[in-house]
């Protein structure tokens, strides 16, 4: 979130300070007083940048007014506001020649009786940042090429291969009690199975190791994404990117999105802290159907409370959080519920059984398993499956629509009412399914799945499959030895 005016000067006043007291300047620092021409500020800016990301730093400096060999406020004439290169204001034109775009921040101030400018420039965000289509890297004082230096380009390659959005700030330069009122810290230590430490410095110590929150300029604090992400109390007291990443729910009157809304429910807590409440709440919608046991009637959800909560954590963790304006959304029809998560899928939907998992938030993910709100990765979509089969209920479809996943749910309906490809997607998810715990589908098999008696309605869903290229035969000569998926 955005800092006001008086805080934002207060932050840079202090961040100068913490620069200047370092006893040289580093890979991405750099102190001028007045020199200030466009290319030399553009082949800077690539090599800090650059620099920034193989230090961990999430921002690299130029400071005009401080005298590089002491440190000394000598103040500056550079005015960035009217200063033009080539007929273009500064700022246009550097915009222009750096690739990939970085969100470049100058600001001008008032300090210790002196005139400064500060350039707050972001690391390297998804490859290295070009100035005039050549990357820079900074090595002592001097500023050479990137390319010259292919053992430094490697490393810089493996450092955006693993930065992630978990790691970027969601709200800047806060003390500690406005860190401890934005956290629900006492959920994180519940979730994870720790004991509340008695003192301020042992939360601290816990939620940094975590990666939950950073040390920020003059004993204040940041909180990363991951952190308000799992463990906000509102999602709104951050910035409106992140806030609308909160899950949506909303029940439909009946099958269609035009039928009346009957529920609506914006969840605004971190997806951590807010999981069991959201779960609970669907549940106390969902129908049931009366069930007689041994010796009672007891009534059992439509859905699998499993298969629910695997597909809703899966929609949390996989999701592609770059995508702006979007967040995860469920929607409960009279015939069906549809969760859906922005972001193309990394895996082909119809592989996401057998497929080795893959996830763009691996940190958001490992916590969530730590904190058992979901299962061992690659598990969940196992026991979604295992659940339909076990309640045998139409298979569930995963697809891509557009640039997100949407998995629809369905309530049961006999073998009579699937339609024939819902009979054959039940088919390769069954052979698939058997497949991975070591075994065949057989006639017999896929007959208890689909709730059917005759082999030769079983025989025509087999052949057809076939044909479809969805499953085959697991030995060519012995074709009624069982089928495994095609990919097999």
């Amino acid at each position: 979130m955005t800092l006001d005016p008086v805080r934002q000067l207060e932050r840079t006043r202090r961040l100068i300070d913490d620069l200047r007291a370092r006893p040289s300047e580093t890979a991405w620092l750099e102190f001028k007083e007045n020199k200030a021409d466009g290319p030399m500020i553009g082949k800077l800016v690539s090599a800090l940048s650059n620099a920034a990301r193989l230090s961990d730093q999430h921002y690299a400096y130029i400071v005009w007014g401080i005298r590089d060999g002491d440190h000394e406020i000598v103040g500056t004439d550079f005015e960035p506001g009217t200063k033009r290169e080539q007929g273009q204001p500064l700022e246009m034109w550097l915009a222009s020649r750096l690739r990939p775009s970085i969100a470049l921040q100058f600001q001008t101030l008032e300090h210790r009786g002196h005139r400064l400018v500060l350039l707050s420039i972001p690391a390297a965000p998804s490859a290295p940042v070009e100035f005039d289509r050549t990357a820079f890297l900074r090595i002592g004082e001097a500023t050479p090429r990137l390319s010259d230096h292919p053992e430094r380009l490697a490393a810089l390659w493996g450092k955006l291969q693993a930065f992630a959005w978990e790691a970027g700030v969601a709200a800047q330069f806060l003390s500690g009690d406005d860190v401890l009122a934005r956290l629900d810290y006492a959920g994180y230590f519940d979730l994870t199975g720790r004991p509340l430490p008695d003192n301020r410095a042992g939360i601290f110590e816990k939620l940094a190791a975590d990666r939950l929150i950073q040390q920020d300029v003059g004993e204040h604090w940041n909180i990363t994404n991951l952190g308000a992400i799992l463990f906000a109390k509102q999602l709104d007291d951050f910035d409106t990117s992140l806030a609308r990443k909160a899950v949506r729910f909303v029940a439909y009157g009946g099958q269609g999105r035009a039928d009346t809304v009957t529920h609506r429910q914006d969840n605004r807590r971190g997806y951590a802290v807010g999981f069991k409440g959201l779960i609970d709440y669907i549940d106390g919608l969902l129908p049931r159907n009366e069930y007689i046991g041994s010796a009672f009637r007891q009534e059992r959800p439509l859905y699998p409370a499993i298969a629910i909560r695997e597909l809703i954590a899966n929609a949390l963790i996989h999701q592609d959080m770059t995508v702006t304006g979007a967040g995860p959304l469920v929607e409960l029809f009279s015939d069906r519920m549809e969760i859906t998560n922005p972001g193309k899928p990394l895996v082909d939907p119809s592989r996401f059984l057998d497929a080795p998992p893959q996830s763009r938030n691996e940190a958001l993910a490992a916590l969530m398993r730590r904190m058992r709100l979901c299962e061992e990765q690659g598990t969940g979509i196992d026991k979604v499956i295992t659940a339909v089969e076990l309640h045998q209920l139409p298979p569930p479809d995963f697809r891509t629509v557009g640039d997100a996943v949407r998995v629809s749910f369905f309530a049961p309906r006999g073998f009579a009412q699937m339609s024939p490809d819902e009979r054959l997607r039940a088919c390769a998810q069954h052979a698939a399914l058997k497949h991975e715990s070591g075994q065949k589908m057989t006639n017999a098999s896929l007959r208890e799945r689909l709730g059917i008696d005759h082999a030769s309605q079983a025989s025509v869903i087999i052949r057809h499959a076939q044909d479809e290229g969805l499953i085959r035969p697991a030995d060519p000569d012995h074709p009624r030895a069982g089928y495994v998926p095609a990919w097999a």
